[in-house]
């Protein structure tokens, strides 16, 4: 009980808590948080111990972004009913934010990613990798779609899913297996966009978890058909057949000057025949 009599300096109390003695007085300025008294002679402020968990709630509402001003009318009117309302907003802001945060990461992480397959890779290896299962928006693509049509479709889509910059995501083109095995390897039927962060809404695309077999490359020097053609060969060596879509993705676009120097990932589900 004793300590709580007891007043402090304003800069023991602003050590207390860690803050500056400056912060202290342009709260006490603004009407925010006044001291508990103020000496008459020499103007000194002084601060009762039970203050500290007023200054804490002002100070955490601070760290959270609240404005002063919304504190001040807080302050003014404090209840259970209150704090709960005001806490419930902030917690849902800052799940919105982490859930932005995963999403930045998972994007970075994939962008290290495909730099280091550029830093090890070897162009003519052909690989089986596992895949976990992904969410994918997709517009439908045709031959006829012109690239003017493309671009409007996929920023609409990025529109719609809130992304900030098309960066946000990564995104390329499908391919039906069946026309890859009926020769038309210009058939392209699908763009994707992967949405870095969880979304739940009809409509998506889900591309499979499981084997993939895998393959890159150069759009200047090698035609898609030839990097086909070798895949078709590899899975037939070792007993493996294709389904579904290609997954094709230029890995290097971030870091070139020329579509000609493109390096274009080709990703297919694979099974034991």
């Amino acid at each position: 009980m004793e300590k709580k009599k007891k007043l402090l300096t304003i800069g023991q109390f602003a050590a207390l808590h860690g803050i500056n003695k400056k912060t202290l007085m342009w709260y006490d300025e603004i009407g925010l948080f006044h001291p508990s008294f103020i000496h008459p002679e020499n103007g000194y402020r002084y601060y009762s111990y039970y203050q500290s968990a007023i200054l804490e709630t002002i100070l955490l509402l601070r760290e959270l972004d609240v404005p002063v001003d919304e504190i001040q009318a807080f302050m003014k009117n404090r209840s259970a009913a209150n704090m709960e309302q005001l806490l419930q907003e902030k917690i849902e802001n800052l799940d919105r934010n982490l859930a932005y945060l995963k999403g930045v990461r998972k994007t970075l992480s994939y962008h290290h990613r495909n730099m280091q397959t550029l830093l090890t890779m070897d162009l003519s290896e052909i690989t089986i990798v596992q895949k976990k299962e992904r969410s994918l928006v997709t517009v439908n693509i045709n031959q006829d779609t012109t690239f003017d049509k493309q671009v409007e479709m996929i920023t609409a889509e990025t529109k719609k899913y809130q992304l900030r910059r098309l960066h946000d995501a990564s995104y390329g083109t499908m391919i039906a297996v069946d026309s890859l095995q009926n020769g038309d390897f210009n058939d392209y039927s699908k763009l994707f966009i992967e949405i870095p962060f969880p979304i739940k809404k009809a409509g998506l695309h889900i591309q499979p978890a499981g084997d993939y077999v895998r393959a890159f490359y150069r759009d200047a020097t090698e035609s898609p058909v030839l990097c086909y053609q070798r895949i078709f060969e590899y899975v037939e060596e070792h007993g493996l057949a294709l389904s579904g879509f290609s997954y094709e993705v230029i890995i290097n676009e971030n870091v070139i000057d020329h579509a000609e120097d493109a390096l274009v990932q080709i990703e297919i589900p694979v099974k034991s025949k």
